[in-house]
């Protein structure tokens, strides 16, 4: 039975499952200090036990992620100020742990290539993209998943040196906005499922924020109590003058 899968109080089923043992795996990452490679193991154990339509073991998996991202973000804040990424020379050599924030001319498709790629090199870092400042002063900061979070924020007074509390806080309003997002994509009689799905689709855009890790565990331990949907989830496409 794997440990991690106790963390939430709920008791894992007795009979083997690959499942737990991925989850036994990033139970001794996390005890070993390795936050990255338990992050990395849960996401593939949340995706598996999703192709299974096994919403009970997601719902268990969710915390155990928070934590080892909790490490990840903890980590990455506290090596200091973001580095400004505006362009592929700023990117030379292996990366290193800490915050990024990329900015024009690159967009949020480079900063989730560029997040991917240093967590398997085994570098633990915190990803943001800011798009161009608008006409009222703000900063439009977005992440990318399988849909595109955005939310429009006052940016730092020193825009030149990002301080971590402002990054922090830029992530946290992201965040939220891709919890309210998924919330809106849905329909009143829409199967629990697709409410899990709604979310899954964004969370590569937060990976950080831990509400929307809970709202995932909350939406996967709905579904649990229903029948997996015959038919195929629909959602329209998002009508944002500024997505690309």
């Amino acid at each position: 039975m794997s440990s991690i899968l106790k963390t939430s109080g709920i008791e894992a089923p007795s009979s083997p499952n690959e499942i737990d043992t991925m989850m036994d795996h990033a139970s001794e990452s996390l005890a070993a200090g390795s936050s990255l490679h338990a992050s990395m193991l849960c996401r593939d154990a949340l995706q598996l036990a999703r192709s299974r339509g096994d919403f009970e073991r997601m719902s268990r998996i969710c915390m155990p992620l928070l934590e080892a991202q909790r490490g990840v973000r903890l980590d990455a804040l506290a090596a200091g100020p973001a580095k400004l990424i505006s362009s592929g020379d700023d990117l030379s050599g292996l990366p290193e742990m800490g915050c990024y924030l990329f900015a024009p001319m690159l967009v949020g498709a480079d900063a989730r290539q560029f997040r991917a790629a240093a967590n398997i090199a085994g570098v633990p870092v915190f990803v943001l993209t800011r798009e161009p400042q608008m006409s009222n002063g703000l900063w439009p900061i977005c992440g990318v998943g399988e849909r595109v979070v955005r939310v429009r924020i006052q940016p730092p007074n020193n825009q030149d040196v990002i301080d971590p509390q402002w990054f922090n806080y830029a992530s946290e309003q992201l965040g939220d906005q891709a919890i309210e997002d998924a919330n809106n994509a849905a329909e009143p009689n829409d199967p629990a499922a697709w409410r899990v799905d709604d979310l899954l689709d964004r969370l590569d855009a937060c990976p950080e924020h831990e509400k929307f890790l809970m709202a995932l565990a909350s939406a996967c331990r709905q579904a649990m109590a229903m029948p997996i949907p015959t038919i195929v989830r629909r959602r329209a496409l998002i009508n944002d003058p500024y997505s690309f």
